[in-house]
Parts: structure tokens; C-alpha cells; sequence
């Protein structure tokens, strides 16, 4: 018996980025397989991934891959599909969903092509054997990402938003995290890539915030993500009122209370998380820079938060870096704007590690996403959740 088999790729945000962690093969309408007829030598898995958009010469990208994927389990669903279990880690090559552009400075989803080889049959119910002659992939799966809808602003700002499963029917609605990506996040448009996906792909920012945990804590929150034109340090005095007209919307169209809207953002977004708080006083009940920027980005050139603007922050703000940030050294950017924010708080981590993995000192978007900053036994998501305009 030979046949036509459609199948997913499984895909799941690890602090250090997206991968594909299984494949699903959509064989329940076959009839019920025996499942000792299945091993992890029945399927082979090829991946090949390239750029979406040409590399100029003399450019690269981290980390284009065409391997040999190891298959570690074979099982099969409540639905009778059979679900191909990959070899994954932090850092592992050849499992990852994008790849970044050294010269853009641009994480760009790559294209997936994954080939499936049978090596031997398997035995459905009446010991039918079933050889697979064609596999037909199809779409990438990840429920987290997918939790969150695609939107475009009046001004075209792309974004994302992940909406509460339930619902308040009281007053006061629900409170708003605003989640601002990193500078590898943003659109390449000169290149005409704006895709809408690599502010949920590249790590757990925003879908921390859209945990069980996290929607318990906060009584379940809506959680925005936009997506740069470019960067936020290009212009931030551009783009803050292009965040400003999408938070409007969203109160104006759902049920959020304004008293509790929350700014963080990493690298290129908590520059960007504390220049709207510079820009709009009033709006956020607190804001969480993550290893951001203030001073110049060359020597002797305007600091791109000054000194009297960090000094008239009333917003409620926690900073959190970490020593060994080599991209963006602490000392002049979130110490120095700790030790001028008045009442801020600050999380100065020596090393970003989770789960036994060491990943780069700019990484300390990682501790907050899994709530780890905590002073005096209060953790960032709770005392986030706390305060109110």
C-alpha cells in the first residue's frame, strides 16, 4: 500500500530562538498503526534552510543549514498521526527557524524545505503494509506564536497581539503589555521584508507575557508587539507616536484599562521602552528597560537619552542588564540611567544562564521573560501587575 501523506513542522520558541522540535505526519485516516511497527529508523529527515532575500557579496548569514535532522522518537497522537521527534538545543544548528544577516543587522525568517525518506514500512489495522511514496509539507506550527493575530495600524505599522482567553465583564477591563523588540527584529525595506514574525520567533519576549503564568499573574493581559520600519534608535521621536496611535486603538476597540499599561523592551526597545516614557509621562503604569541604550552611538555624538530627560522619568521603572553585555555595556546605559531614574529599580545580573545554558551578556531579555528579576521577594511580573497609573 503506498500513499500521499501531508506534514507540519512543529515549531517552538526556546529562550535563544525558534525551532523545530517535531514533525507531524497526517496519517490518522490511514487506520490504526501498530505502533511497534514504528521506529526511529522507519523516517529520515533532510532540512534545508536559505534566506528569504539575497545576500550581497561579501555579506553572510547566521545560520543557513542543509542537514540531516536526527529523529529521536517516533510516536503517534490521540488523532493517529504519527509525530516525528527531532534532536533540538539551545544553540544547536540545523534545527532553528531564522537566520541572521550580519550586514543588515536583521533576523529574516528563513525558508523551510524538509524532506521525509521511509525506510521501511509500517502495519496499519489488518496488517496492511503502508510505504509512503510522497510527502507534502505544509504549514509551521507554533501554538504560542500562533496565539497571536496579525495586525497593521493606520499608519502601517505592523503588529501582533495576543488577546486574554477570558474575557473580564467588569469594569476596568484589562491591563496592556507593550513589548518592543530588539534591533534585529525590525523590517529590511529596502529589501521589501516586513514580515511580522520575528518579534514572536527570535525569543520569548512578548510570549512570556502570554503564558498561563504570566495571565494569571496580571489577570490576563492583551500583549502588543510591533514591528519596526527599521530600528527604534533610527528615530525614536518618529516612532513613538506610531506605538501611541496602535495602544489607542486597542483601547478604544477592547477592554483595557488605561490605568495599567505596561512598556518593556530590549537592546534597540528599552532605549525604546524609556523614550516613550520620556515622550508620554503619563501613559504607562511602568515601564521595564532591558539592557537599552541612552548614550551615543559614536563618540562625541548626542546621547539618545539625555541626562535631564532619565532624571524627569516618573513612570515606575525596573532596568535589568547584565555585567557581561559587551553590546551594550551597562555601566553607561542602564547603571547610569538607574542611578538618575528617580525610585527605579534595577536587576544587574553577572551572566545570563537558564536552564544550565550560558547565552551572550546582551541576552538579559531571557530573565525577564521567564520573571526571574526579583527584589525583596517581589518578582518583575508581579510588581509590574501592582502598579497602576
Amino acid at each position: 500500500m503506498a500513499t500521499r501523506v501531508r506534514f507540519t513542522l512543529n515549531a517552538e520558541t526556546l529562550d535563544g530562538g525558534e525551532q523545530v522540535t517535531s514533525l507531524t505526519l497526517d496519517t490518522g485516516e490511514l487506520g490504526r498503526i501498530h505502533p511497534a511497527s514504528l521506529t526511529t529508523g522507519t523516517f529520515s529527515v533532510h532540512a534545508k534552510a536559505t534566506s528569504p532575500i539575497p545576500i550581497a557579496p561579501g555579506d553572510q548569514i547566521f545560520s543557513e543549514y542543509d542537514l540531516d535532522r536526527t529523529v529521536t522518537a517516533v510516536r503517534l497522537d490521540h488523532h493517529g498521526n504519527i509525530v516525528l521527534d527531532l534532536a533540538y538545543a539551545e544553540g544547536q544548528v540545523g534545527g532553528g527557524t531564522l537566520g541572521y544577516i550580519v550586514g543588515k543587522a536583521r533576523n529574516v525568517q528563513l525558508d523551510l524545505v524538509y524532506t521525509i525518506t521511509q525506510n521501511t514500512p509500517f502495519i496499519v489495522r489488518g496488517h496492511h503494509v503502508v510505504t509512503i511514496t510522497d510527502f507534502v509539507q505544509g504549514r509551521l506550527s507554533n501554538p504560542e506564536v500562533d496565539a497571536f493575530s496579525y495586525h497593521i495600524s493606520r499608519s502601517g505599522m505592523k503588529y501582533r497581539l495576543y488577546s486574554p482567553r477570558h474575557r473580564s465583564a467588569g469594569h476596568g477591563g484589562h491591563p496592556l503589555v507593550v513589548w518592543l523588540h530588539g534591533g534585529g527584529e525590525g523590517a529590511s525595506l529596502p529589501d521589501g521584508y516586513y514580515d511580522n514574525e520575528t518579534t514572536l520567533r527570535a525569543n520569548r519576549g512578548a510570549l512570556g507575557f502570554a503564558t498561563r503564568e504570566a495571565q494569571r499573574i496580571f489577570s490576563g493581559a492583551f500583549v502588543v508587539a510591533p514591528q519596526s520600519t527599521s530600528f527604534w534608535l533610527e528615530d525614536g521621536d518618529r516612532f513613538a507616536p506610531l506605538i501611541l496611535e496602535i495602544i489607542r486603538d486597542l483601547a478604544q476597540r477592547y477592554p483595557i484599562d488605561r490605568e495599567r499599561i505596561y512598556v518593556v523592551g530590549c537592546s534597540n526597545g528599552g532605549y525604546m521602552s524609556l523614550k516613550m516614557t520620556t515622550v508620554y509621562p503619563d501613559l504607562f503604569a511602568a515601564s521595564v528597560p532591558i539592557c537599552g541604550i541612552v548614550q551615543a552611538l559614536e563618540p562625541g555624538g548626542p546621547r539618545m537619552i539625555t541626562d535631564a530627560e532619565l532624571r524627569d522619568i516618573h513612570t515606575p521603572t525596573w532596568l535589568v542588564a547584565s555585567r557581561d553585555d559587551d553590546t551594550v555595556p551597562p555601566e553607561p546605559n542602564t547603571v547610569h540611567a538607574h542611578d538618575l531614574i528617580p525610585g527605579s529599580l534595577m536587576s544587574l545580573y553577572d551572566h545570563v544562564i537558564w536552564n544550565g545554558h550560558q547565552f551572550p551578556g546582551h541576552w538579559s531579555w531571557i530573565y525577564v521573560a521567564r520573571n526571574d528579576p526579583s527584589i525583596g521577594g517581589t518578582h518583575i511580573w508581579q510588581w509590574m501587575a501592582r502598579q497602576r497609573n
